[in-house]
């Protein structure tokens, strides 16, 4: 799929690749972008044009979040756009670092000072700046795709886990949980609250059965604190036992924690939905049972880019299309402001420039390199790393790291925190073969 926008940069309708050569060979467009490749029509504009249905559909993750645009047409829904946006990592990390080197600086050359942090006080659904940051990426990733296509309407994935309805099975008045959707709600919080594993042998990969900690048999419940995954050998093994008398006393034990993980997805994911209701385009939400099961129906497997297909009541029986490629990006950041470097004690080792921009090149530039001579003699694109001294290193998608001078080096795209790189669809489909159900 191709972006395509019209004389004065406004968004059309996408249109497919072998169309978008045929427009560049016919000089009826330019290109705008590389990455995502952007074209743009130099004879056509929005208000002349007519535009169809696209939904943005979404599937929120703790370190990836699927993407996947869809186009209502008169013959079927048809995907036209899959992707996976990898998050920005190590957030927490960076951020316990400099506080324990601010602080081993601060009681070395100071006297001491009383706390500031109980003077302060957290804004009513103040999330810590990682889960703030995930947010905000899907966010920017949302907008940079409004600029590109013509949404019209947003699914998300708002609800990971029912808790009220995992604590009490006979709660009423939750429409869309109720009936054959309840035990995908049960399961899906099993599997991801286990690690998809058999908790008595650790088995991967093999069909899990839902099952009683405390066998019913002798006074156990349906709750999901006594439920917890076996494979079927051990299933049959531990029989009326309990878990603690099979031998897994550790697995009675974890099972008997809070629903933290459960309430902490929601949070995340209900800020997520109501920034997204503030775009002003019309929201559909809908709960990771409901994207497992329709997603089980379609003999999809188990990827980002396929949950997000199956987000929401929207997804149709049948897809029309796929694409055959995935479109992978990745939050990298525009850099940081830390000029001093440390080693592990907090003592300075070296600094930096406070210039940024290097012979016209900066770090993240999309740029391609002509190498005449060396190791690396031939072409080479990729993302840039410069350093002061001129060098650029460039990080391309084939693993391959060719550093020359800037040069060699012109740039094709200037660099806005993101990487985009794409890869092959998962074919691995049960009875959708090419695309339909």
């Amino acid at each position: 799929m191709v972006f395509v926008w019209d004389q004065h940069k406004k968004p059309l309708m996408p249109c497919s690749e072998k169309r978008a050569r045929l427009l560049l060979e016919r000089g009826r467009a330019r290109v705008v972008r590389i990455a995502p490749f952007t074209i743009r029509l130099v004879d056509r504009l929005q208000e002349g044009s007519a535009l169809q249905p696209l939904r943005l559909k979404l599937d929120p993750g703790s370190k990836t979040t699927g993407v996947a645009i869809t186009l209502d047409g008169a013959h079927g829904t048809k995907a036209i756009f899959l992707g996976e946006m990898v998050h920005k990592a190590g957030i927490k990390v960076r951020l316990d670092a400099r506080r324990s080197l601010r602080r081993g600086r601060r009681f070395r050359h100071t006297r001491y000072r009383p706390a500031r942090f109980r003077n302060r006080k957290r804004a009513a659904g103040w999330l810590p700046p990682s889960l703030e940051a995930r947010v905000d990426q899907t966010l920017h990733a949302v907008d940079h795709i409004r600029i590109h296509a013509p949404i019209t309407a947003i699914s998300v994935e708002h609800v990971r886990f029912d808790t009220q309805k995992l604590e009490n099975p006979e709660i009423a008045g939750v429409e869309y949980q109720q009936g054959t959707r309840l035990g995908y709600e049960v399961r899906e919080y099993l599997l991801d609250k286990w690690g998809r594993a058999c908790v008595y042998c650790g088995a991967t990969d093999v069909p899990l059965q839902v099952e009683h900690i405390v066998p019913k048999s002798r006074g156990g419940s349906n709750r999901v604190s006594n439920l917890t995954l076996a494979c079927e050998p051990c299933n049959l093994t531990k029989g009326t036992q309990t878990a603690a008398e099979f031998g897994h006393p550790d697995v009675q034990a974890q099972a008997r924690k809070p629903l933290q993980d459960a309430a902490f997805m929601n949070a995340t994911r209900w800020r997520l939905y109501h920034r997204l209701k503030a775009t002003g385009l019309p929201v559909e939400g809908g709960s990771s049972g409901r994207t497992k099961k329709q997603r089980t129906e379609h003999h999809l497997p188990k990827e980002h880019y396929y949950d997000a297909l199956c987000v929401g009541e929207s997804t149709p029986d049948p897809f029309t299309g796929i694409p055959a490629y995935v479109q992978i990006w990745s939050a990298k950041g525009r850099g940081h402001r830390q000029r001093c470097r440390t080693d592990q004690h907090g003592f300075p080792t070296r600094h930096l420039s406070r210039q940024k921009q290097h012979f016209g090149f900066h770090t993240g530039d999309f740029v391609q390199a002509v190498i005449s001579q060396g190791k690396y003699t031939g072409t080479w694109t990729g993302r840039a790393t410069v350093k002061a001294s001129g060098q650029i290193r460039i990080v391309t998608s084939t693993g391959v790291h060719p550093t020359t001078s800037y040069r060699h080096c012109r740039v094709l795209q200037r660099g806005n925190g993101w990487v985009y790189t794409q890869k092959l669809l998962n074919q691995e489909r049960g009875q959708a073969a090419s695309s339909p159900t």
